[in-house]
């Protein structure tokens, strides 16, 4: 039985016009994402078979590649929601997200400083990955984290709750080689009530984190 499943998007294909077009929608959601959970699935059964027989060869590959697959499928579960119609500009008071833009200011300066680094840190990936607002448990600050593939660069128990994709399928159909021009274009979807929730829920569990026993 599959341990993880595609998660239903929560709009339908044609919801982040005209940031975003139905057709980069569909295949990005049901070809690309689906991929990352079947390969996610199939690794867990290849590391069941491995401990079954005791053979221990493609250890190296299987723990990278259950590494690549679910968090390619964590990362994109994030995304869908992250995103809204009727999202963009900055996170306000005025709109029941102060407690987020309150810390926003606190760890980056200003709205526009914190805008400006996540904006360079996705646009400017090398190859494949994301640009990540991550609650960092530690030190209790926001942190931008520009990550390789889905999975490489990652400070260890930061938890994202904005994430921009930079890989080409998330873009390419519609802004070509032009990544800067879709990053630019993310922020007018932003849905900062989910980035604020989850903000919240990455601080309430942020102190479980223990460094010493």
């Amino acid at each position: 039985m599959a341990i993880y499943t595609l998660p239903e998007l929560p709009y339908d294909y044609a919801a982040l016009e005209p940031v975003i077009s139905p057709e980069i929608i569909e295949l990005h959601h049901d070809k690309h994402h689906a991929a990352y959970v079947k390969g996610a699935n199939d690794t867990l059964e290849q590391l069941a078979e491995a401990r079954d027989k005791d053979a221990w060869g493609s250890i190296n590959g299987l723990e990278k590649n259950l590494a690549f697959h679910l968090s390619g499928h964590i990362l994109h579960s994030i995304y869908w929601h992250n995103m809204t119609g009727d999202g963009g500009g900055e996170p306000l008071e005025a709109d029941g997200v102060g407690e987020l833009a309150d810390a926003i200011a606190e760890s980056f300066g200003s709205f526009a400083k914190f805008k400006a680094q996540l904006t360079k840190a996705s646009a400017t990936t090398q190859g494949s990955g994301w640009g990540v607002l991550a609650y960092e448990p530690v030190s209790g600050r926001l942190v931008v984290e520009q990550i390789y593939d889905h999975q490489g660069n990652v400070g260890q128990g930061s938890t994202p709750i904005l994430v921009f994709d930079a890989w080409e399928h998330a873009f390419y159909l519609q802004y070509k080689n032009q990544k800067v021009d879709f990053i630019e274009a993310m922020w007018r979807v932003v849905n900062w009530q989910d980035v604020a929730k989850r903000y919240a829920a990455a601080k309430a569990a942020g102190n479980n984190l223990l460094l010493v026993p």
